[in-house]
């Protein structure tokens, strides 16, 4: 953490915003998720945030990036907050993240090898199709894959993020 330039004085929300990376929106949504505790008011009503706010925002961040949710953070960070060391439960946790992770990962290089498969096949299909004919190439990846039509993985949400969490960052 960086230290303010008098030393440990409160920062407001613009400043820690800057240090943290984050919006000021991401620090009040924070707050009301109970990630960040409440923070006093100054005279004139700005939050003023403790000096080891940076470092909290930092884990916060770094915690949503490794799959912590939202209600998991605010629950170990109440804990801490209170005294209790969550240290097993976020253990147990991040193993059931990684197996989640794993089973995914599976998972998209089944798809990984179904498409190449379909896009080497429609290739061919391609080559013998005149240009500007249909070679109906969705409905002959159907009636190749058609447990594909009841699969739990759509494809459409990779490359997104947590909108959520996009967002407030």
């Amino acid at each position: 953490m960086r230290p303010n330039a008098s030393g440990n004085r409160p920062f407001h929300a613009g400043e820690l915003a800057r240090l943290a990376g984050v919006s000021t929106d991401t620090l009040r949504y924070y707050e009301r998720q109970r990630l960040l505790p409440a923070t006093p008011r100054s005279v004139s009503g700005y939050r003023m945030y403790p000096p080891h706010a940076v470092t909290r925002v930092h884990l916060i961040r770094s915690a949503l990036s490794m799959g912590f949710s939202i209600r998991e953070l605010a629950e170990i960070l109440g804990e801490r907050d209170r005294g209790v060391a969550p240290c097993h439960r976020v253990r147990e946790l991040a193993g059931r993240k990684l197996a989640e992770l794993e089973s995914r990962i599976r998972e998209l290089q089944r798809w990984q090898r179904e498409l190449r498969a379909a896009i080497a096949e429609w290739d061919r299909l391609l080559a013998r199709t005149p240009r500007g004919q249909p070679a109906r190439l969705l409905e002959a990846f159907a009636t190749a894959h058609p447990k594909t039509r009841t699969r739990k993985t759509d494809l459409r949400g990779l490359g997104r993020g947590n909108e959520r969490r996009e967002k407030h960052q």
